[in-house]
C-alpha cells in the first residue's frame, strides 16, 4: 500500500517461542465466519505449513513474523521449486495484506453485501500454485512482527536489508531442501525500495560468504513500486492530465507542488520532501475527487480492513502462531514515522545492479495513479545499464492470458516490465489469473518471458564487449 495509515502498533519486548510447523493448504469448500464473533476461525485447511517468527538479531527479541505456503502443484522435486518471497509496502504496511487479501492461497472478503459477515475461501490465482510463498511482516514493527524497542525499527534500506537477510538465511535453514531453491523476491509499492534493497544486499554479502551460507538468489519483482521518487513524483500531473482527470489550470499547479518535492529531494531534505509529496498526492485526490488513487476506476477503496477485523481474532492468531498480544493492524505508523526521512531516497542504482545480475520484472496495474505505468517507464528510461537501449527499442507485445487480452509485456535480455490491463495498485486482488500468469511466465521463462534468439545474440555481443 501507500503511506501507513490507522492506529499505531504496540511495541512490544516478547518472549517468543519461535517456529512451528502445520499442515499444508488445499483447495476445499470455504468457510464462512463472523467478525464480531468470538469463534471467528480458519478453515484448518488454510493455515500455513509453517509460520512462526525469525530473528533478525541474536542481541534482541525482535523478530518476523513468517507464514509460508508450499507449492500446491509443484512441478519439479521441491528441493529445485522456486520460492517467492512477498514483502508488503507502506511503508509499515503488513504482508498479511498480500497473504489474506491478494496473492495467497486464501482470501477474506465479504458475505455479499453484509459488511459484518465476512468468509475466507480458495484463491484460485494463488502465487503458489507451482511455487513455494513466503509472507514476511517487514520491517519489524509491521503486522505481527516485533520490535523490541522502537530504536530498533528501520530508519533506512540498508537496516531493513540487513534484518531481511537474517531473517531469509534463518528460513532456510529450517529445512534441508530450501537451501539448493531458487528465491525470487517479490512485492509492491513501498516494496519498490525493500526488493531492491534486499537484492542489492544479498549479492554483496553473497560475495563475502562461503557457498554454504549464500542465499540462492535468482531474481526480483516489484509491483506498481515506489523505486526512484524524485522522477516518479514529477509525473503525477501529466499523467493525470492526458487521462482527462485535470485540466490544464490544474496540471500547472500540481507542477508547482511537484517541482518543490524534487526541489527538496536535490538539497538532500529528506522530511521535507516527503511533506512535499504527501501535499502533491493529497493535492491530486481533491482536485480528481476519485474513491481512491490506488485505481482511479473504483467506486469505493480497497476492503483491506477486512485483513485486520481477521487478524484481531484471538483464535486466528493462535492458529497462524502469532503472538496473541499483539493488535494487529495494516499498517504501523510507528514504522511509517522511522522511514519518513527514507521515502524520497532513490534505490535506482540498486536495480541497476540487480538487472546486472539476475532477473527483474516490474509490473504495474493500468488504473493505478500513484505509481503506476507513466510513473515506472520515466524512471527506468534513466536507468544505467547496458542492455537499457535495447530493451527501450524492444517490442511491447500484446499479452493474453486464457485467450483474453491481460495487457502489454516488454522484454530485453534480463528486464521485463508488464503492464496489467483492469488492475489498480493491488495487481493480484483485481486480476488474480493474470498475476498468477504474469508470475508463473516470468519465473518459468515461458511465453512472452522466454529469451527470443535475438535476445539471446544480443546478450552474447553485450557480454563480449564487456571488459
Amino acid at each position: 500500500m501507500g503511506s501507513a495509515a490507522p492506529p499505531p502498533l504496540k511495541l512490544l519486548l516478547l518472549s517468543l517461542s519461535f517456529l512451528a510447523c502445520i499442515p499444508a493448504p488445499s483447495a476445499a469448500a470455504s468457510r464462512p465466519v463472523s467478525s464480531p464473533a468470538a469463534e471467528l476461525l480458519l478453515p484448518e485447511e488454510s493455515l500455513p505449513t509453517k509460520s512462526g517468527y525469525l530473528p533478525v538479531s541474536p542481541a534482541s527479541g525482535s523478530a518476523i513474523y513468517y507464514a509460508f505456503y508450499e507449492a500446491q502443484r509443484p512441478t519439479t522435486p521441491l528441493s529445485q521449486t522456486p520460492l517467492l518471497i512477498w514483502l508488503q509496502g507502506g511503508p509499515g504496511c503488513s504482508s498479511m495484506i498480500g497473504n489474506f487479501y491478494e496473492l495467497g492461497p486464501w482470501r477474506v472478503s465479504s458475505v455479499g453485501h453484509n459488511a459484518e459477515r465476512l468468509v475466507v475461501e480458495p484463491n484460485p490465482g494463488s502465487w503458489n500454485r507451482l511455487f513455494g510463498l513466503l509472507f514476511l511482516d517487514n520491517p519489524i514493527g509491521v503486522g505481527f512482527s516485533v520490535a523490541a524497542s522502537p530504536e530498533e525499527i528501520p530508519k533506512d534500506q540498508f537496516t531493513v536489508a540487513k534484518h531481511l537477510f537474517a531473517a531469509i538465511t534463518a528460513f532456510v535453514k529450517l529445512d534441508g531442501a530450501f537451501k539448493s531453491r531458487p528465491i525470487y523476491v517479490t512485492g509492491e509499492s513501498y516494496a519498490g525500495k525493500y526488493v531492491p534493497a534486499i537484492g542489492y544486499y544479498t549479492f554483496k554479502w553473497n560475495a563475502e560468504l562461503p557457498p554454504s551460507q549464500r542465499l540462492n538468489l535468482a531474481g526480483v519483482a516489484i509491483g506498481n513500486g515506489l523505486t526512484d521518487p524524485a522522477t516518479q513524483v514529477a509525473t503525477h500531473a501529466v499523467n493525470a492530465y492526458f487521462s482527462g482527470l485535470i485540466n490544464e489550470r490544474q496540471k500547472s499547479e500540481l507542477e508547482k507542488a511537484q517541482w518543490e518535492a524534487v526541489k527538496l529531494t536535490k538539497m538532500g531534505n529528506w522530511s521535507q520532501a516527503t511533506d512535499a509529496r504527501t501535499r502533491v498526492l493529497r493535492l491530486l485526490q481533491n482536485m480528481t475527487g476519485l474513491a481512491t488513487l490506488y485505481d482511479f476506476t473504483r467506486k469505493v477503496p480497497y476492503n483491506t480492513q477486512w485483513v485486520t477485523r481477521l487478524l484481531q481474532e484471538p483464535e486466528v492468531k493462535r492458529a497462524l502462531k502469532a503472538e496473541e498480544s499483539i493488535a494487529f493492524d495494516e499498517c504501523s505508523d510507528a514504522v511509517g514515522a522511522a522511514l519518513h526521512e527514507d521515502v524520497m531516497k532513490s534505490v535506482k542504482y540498486m536495480v541497476e545492479h540487480l538487472v546486472e545480475n539476475s532477473r527483474v520484472l516490474l509490473y504495474q496495474g493500468h488504473s493505478d495513479l500513484r505509481d503506476g505505468v507513466v510513473s515506472t517507464e520515466a524512471w527506468v528510461k534513466t536507468m544505467e545499464w547496458k542492455g537499457i537501449g535495447e530493451f527501450l527499442s524492444a517490442e511491447r507485445k500484446v499479452w493474453r492470458v486464457n485467450g483474453a487480452l491481460a495487457g502489454y509485456v516488454q522484454k530485453w535480455g534480463s528486464l521485463s516490465q508488464v503492464v496489467v490491463l483492469g488492475a489498480g495498485h493491488l495487481v493480484p486482488t483485481d486480476q488474480p489469473m493474470s498475476s498468477q500468469a504474469m508470475i508463473e511466465g516470468w519465473v518459468l521463462e515461458k511465453g512472452l518471458f522466454a529469451d527470443s534468439k535475438e535476445d539471446e545474440r544480443l546478450a552474447m555481443e553485450n557480454r563480449l564487449e564487456s571488459p
